[in-house]
């Protein structure tokens, strides 16, 4: 599996929970720009609409060598997911106050792009600095293990 972005700033800002893999529908050379290293999942997210899931405001760079067809770097991208995982996500983040957010994108084995969605739920400004008083605990504690 080769991760192409990571959405940090996701596990930063929320609790993220039920994970899901779900592939993507990618247009042109968007493929090859994705194998490149030209995306990237900072403050995208999820929308249900008509039973569908599209993948907003992921950026997604133009492919330099294309001549013709450049599609939007910021357009809607529909994720293919089974009818009852979608009803799933739809009815916790409507009933629970949830929000559907994309955590990760990557080749899997078989070549063939994938977007890691979660169930994600805000965080408090206590639990940030919590989180960030973890991360500095635990770099002190791997630097004065290597001495």
């Amino acid at each position: 599996m080769k991760v192409v972005s990571n959405n940090k700033k996701a596990f930063f800002d929320f609790f993220i929970s039920d994970l899901l893999e779900a592939g993507i529908v990618l247009e042109g050379c968007e493929v090859k720009s994705v194998r490149a290293g030209g995306a990237s999942l900072t403050d995208s997210f999820v929308v249900v609409k008509n039973g569908e899931m599209f993948l907003k405001n992921a950026y997604i760079k133009p492919y330099e060598k294309t001549s013709s067809f450049k599609p939007d770097e910021r357009r809607s991208r529909k994720l293919l997911l089974n009818k009852a995982e979608i009803l799933k996500f739809e009815r916790m983040a409507k009933e629970k106050g949830f929000s559907i957010v994309a955590t990760k994108i990557y080749f899997n084995d078989a070549g063939r792009v994938k977007v890691e969605i979660g169930l994600a739920k805000g965080k408090k400004l206590y639990d940030k600095r919590r989180s960030l008083k973890d991360k500095a605990v635990k770099r002190d504690i791997e630097r004065y293990s290597k001495v």
